[in-house]
């Protein structure tokens, strides 16, 4: 990465619900845990489209951004010890991806 770019860190979801009720108890609380740590939503929610083939196209999208990896990375900590990972785990199937980038 060039010098003098700011390196983000970034929280990738792809997910399917399987229990809307429990799953939108989640997404009413987990904002407040975002904004602690300074995140906020770059994609909230999106449908993907297709652009390749794929059989494991989630239902939907959300990208996270925040002011740095280690900011993500204690967001991460933090969500990992508290109920809302339960929640989460139980009311969807997919993936959470953390990556850096640049702006």
């Amino acid at each position: 990465m060039k010098v003098g770019k700011k390196i983000r860190g970034y929280i990738v979801v792809d997910v399917n619900i399987k229990d809307m009720e429990e799953f939108m108890e989640y997404a009413a609380r987990i904002p407040e845990l975002i904004e602690k740590y300074g995140g906020r939503y770059i994609v909230k929610g999106a449908e993907p489209r297709v652009v390749r083939d794929s059989r494991d196209l989630p239902q939907f999208l959300v990208v996270i951004e925040f002011p740095s990896v280690e900011t993500a990375d204690n967001f991460i900590e933090e969500r990992s010890r508290s109920e809302l990972k339960e929640i989460f785990d139980r009311s969807t199937e997919g993936r959470i991806l953390r990556v850096e980038g640049c702006i």
